[in-house]
């Protein structure tokens, strides 16, 4: 696990002063949240994206039959947000969980808005950030059509290097699209394919 605060995170990927860097937080709210926490709930506006300074979330939807679909997971350095419901003022059909005990910067929509006009290196770094998740979505939906599921579980392991030590393998299976049972077989697979290696 990688600790990253907010503010080594913006002295990182943007041109911000370390002079600047008190004015910026001083607009953002950081929580400590306790595992098992719900951070939103289906139904609800989602009023934050979330940066996780320590710890792991998880955004998921539960179907008609009860059944979890693991949308992502957001370990440190991740961003984390329901995009439809914060930007379109829409309610979320996804729940925000923490995993562990985490500590969280909460970040809302007028923030960004203001953080964007005063900084234009902050409006190029947000754009970016917006594609790349689209392009991760892009791809992960084409994976889903596609991909076998031991290229799903490779690409996941590549995505999330250290997910499988700290969540339980059902969770994994159910981002993957596939059941534990399946993932149970792939890994088994992969193992054996590294031992002849």
């Amino acid at each position: 696990m990688n600790n990253t605060t907010l503010r080594t995170f913006l002295t990182t990927n943007l041109n911000v002063g370390e002079g600047d860097i008190p004015a910026i937080l001083d607009k953002c709210v950081a929580k400590t949240i306790k595992k098992d926490t719900f951070l939103l709930r289906k139904n609800e506006r989602c009023e934050y994206t979330f940066f996780v300074e320590k710890g792991l979330l998880r955004q998921y939807s539960i179907d008609e039959k009860g059944k979890e679909h693991v949308i992502a997971f957001a370990p440190e350095n991740w961003f984390v947000t329901d995009r439809e419901s914060s930007y379109f003022n829409a309610p979320s059909a996804y729940y925000i969980q923490a995993l562990e005990d985490s500590q969280v910067v909460l970040l809302d929509e007028r923030f960004i808005q203001q953080l964007s006009a005063k900084m234009p290196s902050f409006t190029d770094f947000n754009n970016k950030l917006l594609h790349n998740h689209i392009r991760h979505l892009q791809k992960r939906v084409n994976s889903l059509l596609s991909a076998s599921a031991e290229e799903r579980y490779l690409q996941f392991v590549k995505m999330y290097p250290d997910i499988m030590l700290r969540v339980p393998q059902t969770m994994v299976a159910s981002y993957l699209g596939i059941t534990p049972e399946s993932l149970s077989r792939v890994r088994k697979g992969l193992a054996q394919k590294n031992y002849k290696k």
